[in-house]
C-alpha cells in the first residue's frame, strides 16, 4: 500500500500527506490559522467529521467556524449539547429532532409527567451546557445496524420512529423531520454520535471534534412544536438557541435581535393604529384600519400605474369557487392540505381560492386566442386564503387571508426568455422605489414529487436561469425546492439591519397551460400550447407592508405615510393661521393635519415624532407675520426656523412625486 496520498484542494492545488491522513491533519498540515478555525471538511462535496480519514485523490475542503456551512457544524452540534443538559436534568425526557436553522438551532422535546419547560428554566440549561462545553467532551461517530439502533433507543420513541423511517422510508414526506433525521449508512443503517461522558443522539453529522470548540451560544425562547408538524400528532417543546463562533459575533446578533424586536410589524402597527387582527376573525386575518387601508391603497395604486404602463390587462376573479376547479388546477391533489375546508352549497362543494391561477386560466380561455395576442398579461390584486398552521402564522408576514399583486402572463415559447428579463428588471425597478438595493435570488428547480415531463421542466429551468444571467442578478441554485407544478426565481431583499427576505416570485408553467387546454393559433394556423409565467412582485401587500414597516422600523418614506405633515399652532391664537398652512399643504396635494393647541407643545411634538410623522411644522408670532413654519423634519439634527410655506410646500411635494428621500434641512 502506498504511503503518501494526494488530495486537491479548494484552489486546485495538490497537497501530500501520510497514508490514512484525516481532515484535521490536512488542515494542520496548511497551517496552524486553519487548524485552529477548522470544525469540520467536505470530501468531494460531502460533509464529514475532522476525524475522516482521507483518501487518494480526493476534493477537500476545510469548513472553518467563521464560514456559514461551519456555522451550521458549531449550530446542530450546540443542539446536541443542549439535549444531552436537558437529559441531565429531567431524566426520562424523550428528545426528538434538534437541527441546524438560520442564525440558530432548536431542539423538541417531551418531559416527563407532561411537565413543561418556563423561561426560568432557560438559565438552568445553558449553565448545565457550559458545563459540558467546560469538560471537552468528545463527538465520537458511531455505525449501527437498524436493529441496534432501535435497542440502543429502546426508551426514546421519537429516535425510534426516525430509524424506523430509514428502515422504511417509503412515504415518508416530512421535511421538517428529515432535516435532522441521519443517512443511512451502507445498506438499511444509522449512524449516531456519542459523547464521552456516554450520551448518544442518532445523527448524520458532521460535529466538531470535542465541546470545547463550542461555548458562543445563547438560548432564546421556549414554544409548542407538534411532532412531524402534525397537529394529530403529540405536542413538544421546542426550545431555540443561537450559537456563532465568538463572542463577538453572537454579540452582534443579540443586538440584532434587540434592534429586529423594536422594528417588530405587528408592534408598530399596533403603535400607528394601522391594523390589527381581531380574534373574532380567527388566527392569520387582519383588519386594517383608516391609517393602514390609506398606505395600502397608496401601494396598490403604484402598483396599477406601473402595470399599466407595462401593458397588463386588469381582471377581477371571485374569492371561491366549485371543487371542480381546483381538481382541473391540481390544487386538490397537491395543495389541499393548505387550503381552507370545502363548504357545501346547493348539493356542490365551494372552496376559497387559495391561488388566482386558475382563475385566469379560465379567462385565458374564454375565446380563440391568435399569437397576436400574445403575450397577454393578466394582473390582478387577487385576495386569496390558505389555511396556514397557526404554530407558523406570524402577524402580516405569514397570514391566512392575504391580496396578490398578482399577475399571469401568457406566451409563446420565443417570447419566454424577453418576457422573463423584462420581469425581473421590472421587479428591481419596483423594490428599488421602495427604498431597497440589495438583491439576491434562488433558483428552484425540480422536486421529487412533480407533475409533467422532466424535458417540460428542464426547458422552464433553463429559461428561468437564463434571464438570471441576462439581468447580472446574483443567484444561488436550490436544487429540488420548486413548487410541484413549476420552477421559480425568489427575489430576495436585504433590509436596513442586515436581514434577507423573500419577497418576489417568478414561475414558468407548462401544466396549468395543458390542464386547461390553452391553445392559440400561430402564424401556421395550427393550435399551440402557450407558456404560462406566475409572478407576484410584493408577494403580498400585507406581507410586503410588513417588511416595510421592519426595514424603516415604522418610519415609511413621506410618499407612503398616512399623515406627511402635521401642524402644531403654538397659543390657540394661532390657529387660524395654522389651518392656512395646512390648507396650502392640501392644495399641493400633501397629506396634513392639525393639533390644536389643547396640551403643551412638546407632548403634541413628541407624539407627532411617535407616530413617525416626516414633517412636524411648528407655527408662532412669527410664522404667522412672516407667512412662514418651524420645520422639524424626521432625522434632521435640528428644527429650521422661518422657511415659508411655499418653498417647504414645494420641497416636499416634490419629494412624493419623484419617491426618493427627504431633501436635507438646516
Amino acid at each position: 500500500m502506498a504511503d503518501q496520498i494526494t488530495v486537491t484542494l479548494p484552489d486546485g492545488s495538490p497537497r501530500s500527506l501520510p497514508a490514512g491522513a484525516t481532515a484535521a491533519d490536512l488542515a494542520a498540515a496548511v497551517g496552524p490559522r486553519l487548524a485552529g478555525a477548522a470544525v469540520a471538511a467536505t470530501v468531494d462535496g460531502a460533509e464529514v467529521d475532522l476525524a475522516h480519514p482521507l483518501h487518494d485523490g480526493a476534493k477537500v475542503a476545510i469548513l472553518t467556524a467563521d464560514s456559514e456551512a461551519g456555522r451550521a457544524v458549531l449550530r446542530h452540534s450546540t443542539a446536541h449539547v443542549m439535549a444531552q443538559a436537558v437529559l441531565d436534568l429531567w431524566p426520562g425526557a424523550h428528545f426528538a429532532i434538534g437541527p441546524a436553522i438560520e442564525d440558530g438551532f432548536y431542539y423538541d422535546f417531551e418531559l416527563p409527567g407532561g411537565a413543561r419547560f418556563s423561561p426560568d428554566d432557560l438559565p438552568r440549561i445553558e449553565a448545565r451546557m457550559r458545563e459540558i462545553v467546560g469538560e471537552g467532551q468528545s463527538f465520537v461517530r458511531e455505525e449501527h445496524t437498524i436493529e441496534e439502533g432501535l435497542a440502543l433507543f429502546r426508551d426514546q420513541p421519537y429516535k425510534r420512529e426516525i430509524i424506523e423511517g430509514v428502515a422504511h422510508p417509503a412515504g415518508e414526506d416530512d421535511p421538517g423531520a428529515a432535516a435532522a433525521e441521519p443517512a443511512p449508512v451502507g445498506t438499511g443503517g444509522i449512524s449516531t454520535y456519542r459523547n464521552s461522558s456516554g450520551f448518544v443522539d442518532l445523527c448524520r453529522g458532521p460535529h466538531v471534534p470535542s465541546t470545547d470548540r463550542l461555548g458562543a451560544f445563547k438560548l432564546l425562547r421556549v414554544a409548542g412544536a407538534y411532532w412531524r408538524g402534525d397537529e394529530r400528532r403529540p405536542q413538544l417543546q421546542r426550545i431555540y438557541g443561537t450559537a456563532w463562533e465568538c463572542d463577538k459575533a453572537l454579540g452582534e446578533y443579540l443586538r440584532r435581535l434587540e434592534e429586529a424586536e423594536e422594528r417588530d410589524h405587528r408592534r408598530l402597527g399596533a403603535e400607528l393604529d394601522l391594523f390589527h387582527f381581531p380574534p373574532e376573525l380567527g388566527p392569520g386575518l387582519a383588519v386594517f384600519h383608516p391609517k393602514g387601508g390609506l398606505v395600502r391603497r397608496i401601494m396598490e395604486d403604484y402598483s396599477r400605474q406601473e402595470h399599466e404602463a407595462a401593458g397588463y390587462e386588469f381582471v377581477y376573479t371571485p374569492h371561491l369557487s366549485k371543487a371542480g376547479l381546483f381538481e382541473t388546477s391540481g390544487h386538490l391533489e397537491w395543495f389541499a392540505d393548505s387550503m381552507y375546508p370545502a363548504m357545501k352549497v346547493e348539493g356542490a362543494s365551494y372552496y376559497p381560492k387559495p391561488m388566482n391561477c386558475p382563475m385566469h386560466a379560465l379567462i385565458y380561455r374564454a375565446q380563440t386566442r391568435s399569437y397576436r395576442e400574445l403575450p397577454l398579461r393578466l394582473f390582478e390584486l387577487g385576495t386569496v386564503y390558505r389555511f396556514e398552521r397557526s404554530g407558523v402564522l406570524h402577524g402580516l408576514l405569514r397570514a391566512r387571508g392575504f391580496t396578490q399583486d398578482d399577475a399571469h402572463i401568457f406566451c409563446t415559447p420565443d417570447q419566454l426568455g424577453d418576457e422573463l428579463a423584462s420581469l425581473l428588471a421590472f421587479v428591481l425597478r419596483l423594490l428599488r422605489t421602495f427604498g431597497f438595493e440589495e438583491f439576491e435570488a434562488d433558483l428552484s428547480t425540480r422536486p421529487e414529487r412533480f407533475i409533467g415531463e422532466p424535458a417540460e421542466w428542464d426547458r422552464a429551468e433553463a429559461a428561468l436561469a437564463g434571464a438570471l444571467d441576462r439581468s447580472g442578478l446574483e443567484y444561488h441554485l436550490a436544487e429540488g425546492e420548486g413548487a410541484y407544478y413549476a420552477p421559480k426565481i425568489d427575489v430576495h431583499v436585504r433590509d436596513a439591519i442586515g436581514r434577507r427576505w423573500q419577497i418576489a416570485t417568478l414561475q414558468v408553467d407548462f401544466q396549468e397551460p395543458a390542464r386547461f387546454e390553452l391553445a392559440y393559433t400561430g402564424p401556421d394556423n395550427a393550435l399551440h400550447r402557450p407558456h404560462m409565467i406566475h409572478r407576484a412582485l410584493f408577494g403580498s401587500i400585507e406581507r410586503f407592508l410588513g417588511v416595510l414597516l421592519e426595514h424603516y422600523a415604522g418610519a415609511l418614506p413621506t410618499w407612503l405615510c398616512p399623515v406627511q405633515a402635521r401642524v402644531l399652532p403654538v397659543r390657540d391664537d394661532h390657529r387660524a393661521y395654522a389651518e392656512e398652512v395646512r390648507s396650502q399643504l392640501g392644495r399641493a396635494g400633501l397629506r396634513a393635519d392639525l393639533v390644536e393647541a389643547g396640551e403643551p407643545l412638546g407632548a403634541r411634538i413628541r407624539r407627532a415624532k411617535l407616530e413617525k410623522v416626516p414633517y412636524v411644522l411648528v407655527v408662532g408670532d412669527e410664522d404667522v407675520a412672516g407667512g412662514t413654519v418651524g420645520v422639524n423634519a424626521r432625522g434632521s439634527e435640528r428644527p429650521r426656523r422661518g422657511v415659508p410655506v411655499a418653498e417647504l410646500a414645494d420641497k416636499v411635494a416634490e419629494e412624493v412625486a419623484l419617491r426618493r428621500p427627504a431633501p436635507a434641512w438646516g
